[in-house]
């Protein structure tokens, strides 16, 4: 804190926030007068960046021509006219879909004889390939490929082929055909500057097709000076001594061996970019003014609210409930709702800290009384201090699961089949010989610790001498709605029943588990507990009003209290 209060002396807020209006906006001018003296490096790499898409857009749009010329080799490779050997029926379908698109199908056999050609009728005399070398390399390398530029010798036009190899019958390529001047259609300059050009160069060195105010005729080649420098997949290529004052972009048209060009003066790029310096350096100057006078402006309304708020924090710290104030600051109004709100709160904060002890006081004294009970009925009936300690901790382990399920619950109480669940774990090897069937509810926090504790030493009992301590043995535990007459309230039966146990013998004597499952069960029920030694298994059913078990609203500052 002192060293910030070196940096920053005592101020008005309105002194602050014109400082800092200043503060981001000086910085601001610095780095504009340095931007200015970068000005030209900083345009001429946007330019040869956007160069360089521009020419990356110019390579996809003549890859997807390419790529629609091989897809149409492809559907037309699987012609049955084709496997057939009947040019003819082919040459005439064909001739007829393509005719709109300017393109034409060429059939060649192993040696280059042309089998077909649609850009004449069927049954005209055809000579060879005009472009063998491209076909020869296509059938030796098995893909797809596009041709050089070359003058055509059935149309005398400047042309170019995208060639598939076959190994039918008598086809071993087939050549889909189209004039340069009909690619050039794709190519356009209406995005590049004024005076650009652009160009397909082929993989000889060739112009396939050029437009723009420098455009080069078709098949001429491209600047050899230039096309060596041009290797990676995309990129600017600038050099004063070869192209003073131009700048060229280039990208190769990925799977093909074609590039594409474009380049223009310098000069007509950078017009645009020095308008919007112009302007940025006018606003920049009205932005910091208008910035002064709104943050003067700002500053008068800030300080008002704040001291409303000070006002009202002042005299809730005296103890006085506030009003909450009314202010054009959204978040000063909701902080004098909060203050208001606290204000309010506060003078019942200390009933809610006096009832949160008592209740936790009147919880501990309930579980250490049920502790204490338990501990006393199980020293009476063991006969050793270890089967003493063991049954403590078994009994602990059941109570102390009740209770981490309400603490997980905050105490407002729980599932049954939760509560089934969490005591049935402590038992995993036997979970898969027990049957659970009924629809769930909500238990109560007081429904949760003595069910549980009864539905342990079921467990329990059931683990040392009945069904469950065998694996053929089966348990069922169910529950289920009564309305009888003779209660003028929903009743509820819960069932324990085991069968393929071992024998059951009645016991002779009433112990801490009998207590449990039948006196204490009863009387935290406020119902009828029935223990049945059947020779099938045990039989356990409590008939209670299903009142003193559900929980039927949500619980408000723990209404558990009673009997908890």
């Amino acid at each position: 804190m002192k060293m910030s209060a070196r940096f920053f002396p005592k101020a008005s807020i309105g002194t602050y926030l014109i400082a800092m209006a200043l503060a981001t906006s000086l910085p601001i001018f610095a780095l504009v007068a340095l931007l200015l003296g970068q000005l030209e490096d900083n345009q001429r790499s946007i330019q040869k960046r956007e160069t360089a898409q521009d020419a990356t857009a110019l390579a996809r749009a003549i890859d997807r021509q390419l790529q629609d010329m091989a897809t149409t080799l492809r559907l037309l490779s699987t012609s049955p006219e084709l496997e057939s050997n009947d040019f003819a029926a082919f040459h005439k379908r064909t001739a007829t879909a393509l005719r709109a698109n300017t393109l034409y199908i060429i059939a060649v056999d192993a040696k280059g004889q042309q089998l077909l050609n649609t850009r004449v009728e069927y049954g005209a005399p055809l000579g060879q390939a005009a472009n063998m070398p491209s076909v020869e390399a296509v059938i030796k390398s098995g893909r797809i490929e596009a041709s050089d530029v070359f003058r055509g010798r059935t149309s005398g036009a400047w042309v170019y082929n995208v060639t598939m190899p076959l190994q039918l019958d008598r086809v071993a390529a087939l050549i889909i055909t189209q004039n340069a001047n009909d690619l050039a259609k794709l190519l356009s300059t209406d995005g590049l500057p004024s005076g650009w050009s652009a160009a397909v160069v082929d993989q000889g060195g060739h112009v396939v097709a050029s437009v723009g105010a420098n455009s080069i005729d078709y098949g001429q080649p491209f600047d050899p000076r230039v096309l060596p420098d041009l290797v990676d997949s995309s990129g600017v290529y600038e050099n004063s001594s070869v192209m003073p004052r131009m700048l060229l972009g280039y990208a190769q048209i990925p799977g093909w061996s074609w590039k594409a060009i474009i380049w223009g003066p310098v000069a007509t790029a950078q017009e645009s970019i020095l308008t919007t310096w112009r302007f940025l350096i006018i606003g920049g100057i009205a932005l910091v003014t208008v910035a002064v006078i709104a943050a003067y402006a700002v500053a008068r309304q800030v300080r008002t609210t704040i001291r409303s708020i000070a006002d009202m924090a002042n005299r809730m710290g005296e103890g006085h409930i506030v009003a909450p104030i009314e202010t054009s600051v959204i978040e000063a109004n909701q902080v004098a709702v909060a203050l208001s709100n606290a204000s309010f709160d506060r003078s019942q904060t200390e009933d809610r800290l006096h009832f949160v002890m008592n209740e936790l006081v009147h919880r501990t004294k309930n579980l250490l009384a049920l502790a204490q009970a338990m501990i006393r009925q199980l020293a009476r009936q063991a006969t050793t201090v270890e089967e003493f300690q063991a049954a403590v901790a078994d009994r602990l382990d059941g109570l102390s699961r009740s209770i981490e399920l309400l603490t997980s619950e905050q105490w407002a109480g729980a599932s049954l089949r939760r509560v089934i669940d969490s005591h049935f774990q402590a038992f995993p090897q036997s979970i898969q010989q027990i049957d659970i069937i009924g629809k769930d509810f909500m238990l109560k926090p007081d429904a949760v610790q003595n069910l549980g504790l009864t539905l342990h030493e079921l467990a329990t009992n059931s683990i040392k001498y009945g069904a469950l301590s065998v694996p053929q043995g089966r348990v069922r535990l169910y529950w289920q709605n009564l309305q009888e007459t003779s209660h003028n309230e929903e009743m509820l039966r819960l069932v324990w029943e085991e069968q393929n146990g071992p024998p059951v013998v009645t016991p002779t004597r009433s112990g801490f588990g009998t207590t449990v499952i039948k006196t204490h069960a009863a009387a935290a029920f406020g119902g009828t507990v029935q223990v049945d030694f059947l020779a099938r298994g045990l039989r356990w059913e409590l008939t209670a009003p299903r009142r003193t078990l559900e929980r039927t609203a949500t619980p408000e500052a723990h209404p558990d209290r009673k009997g908890a």
